[in-house]
């Protein structure tokens, strides 16, 4: 039976990931080796053979002392370079990204594809791929964490944070929490399933998917009738979303926001917090209303919505003159989740 020391590298990162443990390893048996065989040399060398001896006095080295200052500050500077260079790339996910979310929650890891299959405590991904893991956590602070990707993220409550890898061999790999959250942390685990591209093109199209994490998030955002304040025509008492994801938007509160997943999230669960300039705070909390699962696929859907005709294209400031001050020809364009009334979202 074989006990190998590190799991096996299965990803893009894991050998550069691998390589820094090793080089920090060096130098530290390295000083260790070097301190210990200083302390008894210098304890054999300089021992004291009789009551009368007396030591010799020491003025010091100006160049040693220069020496063994410029040595550790030239290695942890490469430490830091090193680990930081390692560490931007890993919080960087390509554009390319397959796109998958995770939820964490007592004791199990939820995962959805953009094309809505749905898998607990498993995810199947493509080899080859890069993919993009947007997670959050229902109840308390969970840690995503594959040993054979060298990928660990703490996944948070009431926030969205993300994680990403590129599988580079086929096969079946350990999924942890990392992070003790209760009575049965360790049994929340699970396995990912790195396939062949053919392979999970034919176990997309075998899942008993209904429908993507964008249609389900149309008929929820129908359901709960959001569409009845949010118009995409701009007519209604809320502004229109279409086209607003990934702007920068002014609040009423004087500052800005950038209007991503965490802001959609926040303005369906605390409405009033971050309210944009111009509109008012009389949109009602969804708060235990909708499913973290839900809200994934609301923000899915209002990143899908393209901006209508006239709109300023995405990528703009965001900021439009509040309704009184605006022509009378002007739609407003002004994104907010948070401005419906109750009865009227």
């Amino acid at each position: 039976m074989q006990f190998p020391l590190m799991p096996v590298q299965a990803s893009t990162i894991s050998g550069e990931v691998d390589h820094l443990l090793y080089f920090l390893l060096a130098v530290a048996v390295f000083f260790i080796v070097v301190i210990f065989a200083a302390i008894f040399y210098f304890a054999i060398r300089y021992r004291r053979r009789s009551d009368a001896e007396l030591p010799e006095p020491v003025h010091g080295s100006v160049p040693l002392e220069i020496l063994w200052s410029v040595i550790p500050f030239g290695l942890t500077m490469v430490m830091f370079t090193w680990g930081a260079s390692l560490y931007f790339r890993m919080n960087r996910p390509p554009d390319n990204a397959v796109q998958i979310y995770a939820v964490g929650k007592q004791w199990m890891w939820k995962l959805q594809h953009m094309e809505g299959q749905r898998e607990i405590n498993e995810l199947h991904v493509p080899v080859g791929r890069p993919i993009k893991l947007t997670m959050t956590s229902e109840d308390v602070i969970h840690s995503f964490y594959v040993p054979a990707f060298r990928v660990k993220q703490d996944v948070l409550p009431g926030r969205y944070s993300t994680i990403w890898f590129q599988p580079t061999k086929p096969g079946k790999y350990h999924l942890f929490c990392a992070e003790y959250c209760g009575t049965k942390h360790s049994g929340m685990t699970g396995w990912i399933y790195v396939m062949e591209p053919q392979e999970y093109q034919a176990w997309l199209g075998g899942g008993a998917a209904a429908g993507s994490l964008a249609d389900n998030g149309q008929k929820l955002f129908q359901d709960l009738a959001c569409a009845n304040c949010h118009k995409l025509d701009g007519t209604g008492r809320g502004p229109n979303l279409a086209g607003q994801f990934g702007r920068t938007i002014q609040l009423s509160s004087g500052g800005t926001v950038a209007f991503n997943e965490d802001y959609i999230r926040e303005s369906v669960l605390q409405p009033a917090a971050k309210v944009v300039s111009g509109y008012q705070a009389i949109m009602p909390t969804f708060q235990g209303l909708v499913t973290e699962e839900g809200l994934v696929q609301l923000v899915e859907y209002i990143k899908s919505l393209t901006p209508a005709s006239g709109s300023t294209p995405p990528g703009g400031s965001g900021v439009t003159p509040p309704p009184d001050k605006q022509a009378p020809n002007q739609r407003q364009t002004q994104p907010s989740v948070g401005t419906s009334t109750p009865g009227n979202r």
